[in-house]
C-alpha cells in the first residue's frame, strides 16, 4: 500500500483536512486571532507588570538622588531602572554593614529601642518574624503543597505547609498537628491558617509553583499528574465514606465514637454489617 492509497493511517489526516475545509474565512480569522492572543498576552502582561514595578521604584528613589550625581541631569532622556539598581546596591551595603561588629551593635540597640514602644514593637516583631521565616534559606515555609478536607468532609482544598504546630495549640490538641496555610482564589496572599492533624494531610507531588498557578486561575490551569501510572490508578481519599458515615449517624440518632488512631471510614463496613 502506497502513501497515496487510503488506509487506516490516513484517516486522522483526512478528517483534519475536512474540518479545515469546512471552516469559513471568518472562523479561520477568529481562530488565528485567539492563537495570537494566547501567544502575545502572557508576554505583554509580564513586561507590563515589570515596567510598572520599575517605574514605581524609580519614582520613589530618583528624587532622593542629588542632582549632580543623577545621570538624568546630564542626559536628554530618562534612565529606566536607575532607582531599582540603586535600591539593590543600597540593600547589599546595608546587609554587608549589618554583618560587621558595629552593624550588630546597631541592630541590638535599635531593637531595644523599638521593643520599648507599645504599638511599634508588636508590628516590628511580627513583620520581622514573617520575613525571617519566608526569606530564610533553611525555611520549610511554603515548600510543599498538600490536600486537606475543607470546608467540610468530602470537599478538598489545596494548602501549603508552613511548619509544625507548637505551643499552646499543640498542647491542647491530642493529635499531632501541622500548620497549613489555605490560600484564597484568585488572591493567594490572603487565606486562612489551619491546624490540621498530620494523619489527615495528603501530600501532593505537584510543585508549589504549579499549586499556586492552579489556585490563582481558579482551577483553569491544572498541572499534569507526573506520577507513575500505577500510582495514579490508586485513589488515596474518598468522599463517599464520609457521606455513608453521616447517613449512619442520622439513621441511628446517636453519635458514632471513632477509636483512637483510626478514621471514620474504617468503621463504615463494620457498622453497616451490624
Amino acid at each position: 500500500m502506497t502513501s497515496s492509497e487510503p488506509g487506516p493511517g490516513n484517516k486522522p489526516n483526512e478528517e483534519a483536512t475536512q474540518v479545515r475545509s469546512r471552516m469559513s474565512l471568518s472562523q479561520r480569522l477568529r481562530a488565528y486571532m485567539f492563537a495570537g492572543i494566547l501567544v502575545t498576552a502572557p508576554i505583554f502582561i509580564t513586561f507590563y507588570l515589570a515596567w510598572l514595578f520599575v517605574t514605581f521604584v524609580d519614582s520613589k528613589i530618583n528624587p532622593l538622588i542629588p542632582a549632580k550625581y543623577n545621570p538624568e541631569t546630564y542626559l536628554p532622556f530618562a534612565v529606566p531602572g536607575l532607582g531599582l539598581l540603586i535600591l539593590i546596591i543600597a540593600l547589599m551595603l546595608v546587609g554587608a554593614l549589618t554583618a560587621g561588629f558595629f552593624g550588630r551593635l546597631w541592630m541590638r540597640l535599635s531593637e531595644r529601642i523599638l521593643s520599648q514602644m507599645p504599638v511599634i514593637r508588636n508590628v516590628y516583631s511580627a513583620v520581622k518574624q514573617i520575613l525571617e521565616t519566608v526569606l530564610a534559606q533553611q525555611s520549610n515555609a511554603f515548600r510543599e503543597a498538600v490536600l486537606i478536607e475543607y470546608p467540610r468532609r468530602g470537599m478538598w482544598a489545596i494548602g501549603f505547609l508552613t511548619g509544625i504546630t507548637k505551643g499552646e495549640v499543640q498542647n491542647l490538641t491530642e493529635e499531632e498537628c501541622i500548620n497549613v496555610f489555605l490560600p484564597t482564589t484568585p488572591n493567594p496572599t490572603s487565606g486562612f491558617l489551619l491546624f490540621v492533624p498530620k494523619k489527615d494531610i495528603v501530600p501532593l507531588s505537584m510543585s508549589v509553583e504549579d499549586a499556586i498557578k492552579m489556585v490563582i486561575s481558579g482551577g483553569i490551569v491544572t498541572p499534569p499528574d507526573k506520577r507513575p501510572a500505577a500510582v495514579r490508578a490508586k485513589p488515596v481519599v474518598s468522599a463517599q465514606t464520609y457521606e455513608d458515615m453521616d447517613v449512619l449517624r442520622e439513621k441511628d440518632s446517636n453519635p458514632i465514637l471513632v477509636p483512637k488512631e483510626s478514621r471514620p471510614g474504617d468503621l463504615v463496613d463494620k457498622l453497616a454489617d451490624d
